[in-house]
């Protein structure tokens, strides 16, 4: 029973994979997820939190704190589960799966780049929340470009956007 409903689920997994993979071709969209998942990568989100570090005054400067911290902590559990549970890219599962040149190597569960975005927008969400009008959005679809790049699954891209927020709500309720 169990295997049953874990193989509808997987299933059910790689049509939401597909439904959005497949847009791939559509230039105006290829565009826009080839530039906003950069916004989930390690060089933007470390850059971001130190630039607000250094340059932001009081409360804004604690906030980049938390970030700098949920993002550097959501990143250990992260490359923790990623070794636990080696799951390949769905490039590398499913055969009609587009991706583009170069595409990643190492293993898809959880999305860092998700979980990244995630971790460092939650403080500032709950500090001021009008910022959540923009910021999940933005992280929303970060997400979604992972998916639509090929390069993970919808579930890696959920439990990215779940580790994220925890930590990021853990480090405003520990900093």
């Amino acid at each position: 029973m169990l295997v049953k409903w874990v193989e509808s689920l997987y299933k059910f997994e790689c049509h939401l994979f597909r439904t959005l993979n497949r847009q791939f071709e559509r230039k105006c969209l290829n565009a826009f997820f080839r530039q906003i998942t950069h916004l989930g990568g390690a060089w933007f989100t470390i850059a971001v939190t130190l630039f607000i570090i250094v340059f932001a005054e009081i409360p804004v400067k604690m906030w980049g704190i938390e970030s700098a911290a949920a993002l550097t902590s959501s990143h250990i559990l992260v490359s923790i589960i990623k070794k636990l549970y080696p799951r390949n890219r769905p490039y590398l599962a499913l055969q009609d799966a587009r991706v583009p040149a170069n595409p990643l190597s190492d293993h898809s569960f959880p999305s860092g780049h998700t979980t990244a975005i995630f971790s460092i927008i939650t403080p500032f969400s709950i500090h001021m929340p009008i910022l959540a009008i923009i910021l999940y959005p933005v992280a929303i679809s970060v997400g979604m470009s992972r998916v639509f790049l090929g390069l993970h699954y919808p579930s890696d891209v959920l439990a990215g956007s779940i580790v994220g927020t925890i930590f990021g709500m853990l480090m405003v309720s520990l900093i």
